[in-house]
């Protein structure tokens, strides 16, 4: 089912009003997961946002088994941030929340998402 951009506005209204829930911010990281994989295909990088969602994007070695070599994690409310353009990549670095590891795990080039 394709989720509808009045339902991503509407969660991102209750974000921005600092009313979301639950439900909102799981809406609002699948989403812009997807549109990440959308500019970004390929299986060299693992995004992760606990508890919510995570993919694998960027073109480059793909990874089988285990933790793969590169990996990106982060929290819901700062990937809205990042994806959204509201928080740079490099002063979301800075936060300590956000860990990445291993190649090609800047994303600064690939955001804002939209």
């Amino acid at each position: 089912m394709e989720m509808s951009d009045t339902a991503f506005r509407k969660a991102l209204q209750h974000y921005d009003d600092g009313t979301a829930e639950r439900a909102d911010l799981k809406l609002l990281t699948k989403e812009l997961l997807k549109r990440l994989v959308a500019k970004a295909p390929g299986h060299a990088v693992e995004v992760r946002v606990p508890p919510y969602g995570a993919v694998q994007c960027i073109e480059g070695p793909r990874h089988t088994r285990g933790t793969p070599g590169a990996v990106i994690e982060m929290p819901p409310d700062l990937w809205i941030d990042v994806a959204l353009g509201r928080i740079t990549w490099s002063d979301a670095l800075l936060t300590g929340k956000l860990r990445a590891s291993g190649e090609r795990t800047d994303l600064s080039t690939l955001l804002p998402l939209g």
